[in-house]
């Protein structure tokens, strides 16, 4: 079944979340922790993110630093792969824009082909760190409506340069990522409708949306994206607010708004705990009032959030 399909197969809101890769030589005993303390929940599916590589500067014997590349996450498709084998969960891997070349996206494709994966997200992916705007790498895409112009070429039996594929196998079903708030590089909401409605025209089966706050804006969203004659399910994306930090951080990082009562809340918080069981309370409240609308799945950010996302879902499923 599609993610769409597998979401709309029962009455009950879908409970599925995202983790993210470990670090780079630190194994996978945190990733498996997370899932185990979320697994009593039954995700439909388990996202997977897929990290660029970034710049470091490595001190030489001299003294000096040599410009290096490195990829602090690695090894998406084969911690997808894990994941499925030690859990019989669908996984869904991002496939991003962002760093790779369209050679890369179709090794990536053919790999996670091999392992029977067929659920995509499809996503631009952010700026490397020292850009300041998004600049794809030589021989890469720009805008993640070409990396679906991949996928469905790849679905259609055909390499990216247009030969054959012998053995095509199992098309992808693929995600694409939605914005209640607008993209932070769009120019107004009603450019990134058009975005979606075109996304949705070629092929993708769903929407999940960036993490927010405010309920009103994701209703709003999805009203004014029916309008558009956008017709696919669009997943909410719920992350809780676990740290002080959060009340600056978040809105700069993911240009989203904190609600005027979650702010003034915040305000009176003094620890992280304190804003820890603030999040829990009104995450609690953001998913029930979601559920009475009738949406078919939440899906849940998890990183720095794991023991709120449980005490979360513990409530409301």
């Amino acid at each position: 079944m599609t993610i769409s399909e597998l979401i709309h197969k029962t009455d009950k809101t879908a409970f599925s979340f995202e983790v993210l890769p470990p670090l780079k030589g630190t194994g996978t005993a945190a990733l498996f922790r997370t899932i185990d303390a979320l697994k009593e929940f039954e995700p439909e599916y388990i996202n997977i993110t897929t990290h660029r590589s970034e710049f470091v500067y490595v001190e030489q014997g001299d003294g000096t630093f040599m410009r290096h590349s490195m990829r602090r996450r690695p090894g998406t498709v084969a911690v997808a792969s894990a994941i499925m084998q030690k859990y019989d969960v669908k996984v869904v891997p991002h496939v991003v824009v962002s760093g790779m070349t369209k050679e890369d996206i179709e090794y990536m494709l053919l790999d996670l082909q091999f392992l029977g994966i067929r659920d995509l997200l499809l996503l631009r992916g952010d700026k490397a760190k020292e850009d300041a705007r998004f600049q794809p790498v030589k021989g890469g895409y720009a805008h993640a409506s070409e990396l679906i112009e991949q996928v469905n070429l790849f679905n259609e039996g055909r390499f990216v340069d247009g030969t054959p594929i012998k053995n095509p196998g199992q098309p992808f079903s693929y995600g694409v990522a939605a914005y209640p708030e607008k993209h932070e590089e769009a120019p107004n909401l009603e450019f990134d409708m058009l975005m979606l409605k075109q996304k949705q025209d070629m092929g993708a089966d769903y929407a999940v949306t960036q993490m927010f706050f405010d309920n009103e804006k994701y209703f709003n969203f999805v009203e004014i994206a029916r309008q558009h004659g956008i017709t696919i399910p669009i997943i909410p994306g719920i992350k809780p607010i676990a740290k002080l930090s959060q009340f600056s951080v978040l809105p700069k990082t993911f240009h989203i708004d904190l609600p005027e009562a979650l702010s003034k809340e915040m305000e009176q918080c003094r620890t992280d705990e304190a804003v820890k069981q603030l999040g829990i309370e009104w995450g609690v409240e953001q998913c029930r009032e979601l559920m009475r609308h009738g949406v078919p799945s939440i899906h849940f950010y998890s990183m720095g959030a794991v023991e709120s996302i449980r005490e979360i879902a513990r409530q409301i499923y």
